[in-house]
Order: structure tokens, then sequence, then C-alpha cells
């Protein structure tokens, strides 16, 4: 209380204390805490708006991601990026992106713990996979003009 009697305003910090306090740890909690998120909130249509940017981005980053899933690079790791961006907004993807990491947990641990020659197996057969997928792929799309001929792919 200040010296007037009114309630002094909390602090960024103080708010973070009182949330984390009650147990509020979400990413969407953490974000609606922000100054500008708050700012939007309060604005019915821009914070409509807002919400549907991030579903869209979200959505195109976790679409991004699924294609790119059987090729080599970061797939699942583009998918739980898109899903980090829709978490910031949306209940369900704060629960998706919560089991997504609890079963990625649950197999890395499986594997870490399983002898050489079974995780050497596991990625011998993954890359298997991977190069079957890319040579049916360019089967179906033929194979682009830039490619050296020296590289053993059908032309």
């Amino acid at each position: 209380m200040s010296a007037a009697g009114r309630p002094t305003p909390e602090t960024a910090g103080e708010r973070r204390a009182r949330y984390d306090a009650d147990g509020m740890h979400s990413l969407r909690e953490r974000v609606a805490l922000l100054r500008w998120r708050r700012w939007l909130a309060a604005r019915r249509g821009i914070d409509h708006g807002y919400r549907v940017g991030v579903g869209i981005v979200g959505a195109l980053i976790v679409s991004v991601g699924i294609v790119t899933i059987p090729l080599p690079g970061p797939g699942w790791l583009t998918v739980i990026a898109g899903l980090f961006v829709l978490a910031s907004e949306f209940t369900w993807a704060e629960r998706l992106l919560e089991f997504t990491k609890r079963h990625v947990s649950r197999w890395t641990d499986w594997v870490t713990a399983q002898p050489l020659w079974v995780r050497m197996l596991l990625g011998l057969g993954t890359a298997a996979v991977v190069y079957g997928l890319l040579v049916v792929t360019l089967h179906l799309m033929g194979v682009p003009d830039w490619v050296p001929g020296w590289v053993p792919l059908w032309r």
C-alpha cells in the first residue's frame, strides 16, 4: 500500500513470484504475464488476430517439420519448435508438447540403456529408411539436373 492508501502496482518480478508460488509454470501462463501480451489481451480485436497469427505460424512450422521427418535433418526438432510456438497461446498444444517431451525422454532413456550393438542397429535401420525414402522420392520426382553423374542414383 502506498502512503495514500492505494495499492502499489505489482512489478513483473513480484507477479512472477506470486504465480510461481501458486504453481503456475506453463509456457502459456508465463507468456500471458509479459507486459506486451497483457496489452494485447486488453484489446480483443488485436488479441484475436494475434492468436490466429500464432496458430498459422505454428501450424506452418509443424507442417514443415512433419514433411521433413523422413529426410536427413531436424524434422522432429522442427515439429517440437512449432509446438512451442503453438503452446505459447493454446492449451491443447501445451498438453501435446508435454506428451511429446515425455515420450521422447522415455525413448532416449531406453536407447541409451541398450548395449552398443543395439544402438548401432537402430542407427543403421534409421539410415536405411532415410536412404530408401530418398531413393523412392528421387525415383518418383526425378533426379535434378544439378546432381553430378557419378552420384549412384537412378537417372
